[in-house]
């Protein structure tokens, strides 16, 4: 394997993990947001529609992140398939996400 295969696999190796567990962090953190807004709502006692925008997209938000979730377990499923075959890479199972994490700080950008 060349040097620049692995440095990029390497490279590669870190930021996927770490993308994975960005997007579940800001799905955690926009599910806690839709949670304290409802019961906001349910515990100041105004009308159930207040705030009903606001709501209906930040759904919208959060399905997005599970959209974009599930793109990126595919392309992590596609890079699999190029290191077997550029990178020499066998059945070894990639760290978990939890591994990646580098900085919390860097959820500003997915968020």
């Amino acid at each position: 394997m060349s040097y620049e295969i692995k440095k990029a696999k390497d490279q590669i190796g870190q930021d996927m993990p770490h993308t994975e567990y960005s997007i579940d962090q800001a799905l955690v953190s926009v599910s806690d947001l839709m949670s304290t807004l409802v019961k906001a709502r349910l515990s100041t006692g105004v009308p159930a529609s207040t705030g009903q925008a606001a709501i209906l997209r930040l759904a919208k938000a959060q399905m997005a992140l599970v959209d974009a979730s599930s793109d990126v377990l595919r392309v992590h499923g596609e890079l699999k398939k190029i290191g077997k075959e550029y990178a020499g890479y066998g059945d070894e199972t990639c760290p978990p996400a939890q591994a990646a994490k580098k900085d919390d700080a860097h959820l500003s950008i997915v968020a």
